[in-house]
């Protein structure tokens, strides 16, 4: 599991709003409550889903959890658009989603002659684009990852213009942003 697979609509259910997809070797249901919001699929169409877990130990087989929304498809697709994430030199450090609307992707590179942000976004923006249009037009920022808290906050915020981030000085994960 983790993975990500292409799988096939073969039917929308109209009273609960589940999708049954064909994964090839048979049938997965994805939950209304793992689809993106507002995001439209007919029969037929070929979606991309993230396995979160294989239960097994069920009276009919193993059950495929699947989802649209979990942070780690995002992950899974800048793994395939990116190559210098699948080969290593860049690591994503977190990624946070509000499924439909905005993703931030924090993204650092162990090679200090390779911009991080910059492959992950590619030229022009062609790298991002392909995983905007996969996710039916969700915003996606790249931002710096930072071993810096102050440091990685303020570019989290990013578009807005940080004036200033206090830490809690006790160690609590807490802090005060002023933008």
């Amino acid at each position: 599991y983790q993975e990500l697979i292409t799988a096939t609509v073969h039917r929308v259910d109209p009273v609960s709003g589940n999708i049954v997809l064909d994964i090839g070797k048979g049938e997965a249901i994805l939950p209304k409550a793992e689809q993106v919001p507002g995001e439209v699929v007919k029969e037929g169409d070929l979606i991309k889903v993230f396995v979160v877990d294989i239960r097994t130990g069920e009276k009919n087989g193993p059950r495929v959890m699947i989802s649209r929304t979990h942070p780690g498809l995002v992950k899974r697709l800048f793994e395939i658009e990116v190559p210098e994430i699948y080969e290593g030199t860049v690591e994503i450090k977190a990624v946070s989603r509000e499924a439909g609307s905005r993703t931030k992707l924090a993204v650092w590179s162990k090679d200090p002659d390779v911009d991080a942000v910059g492959a992950c976004i590619g030229t022009r923006g062609a790298r991002v684009a392909k995983i905007v249009d996969e996710l039916g037009g969700e915003k996606i920022d790249v931002v710096q990852y930072s071993e810096d808290p102050a440091e990685f906050i303020a570019a989290a915020l990013s578009p807005a213009k940080v004036v200033s981030v206090e830490v809690d000085p006790e160690g609590n994960k807490a802090c005060k942003v002023k933008v």
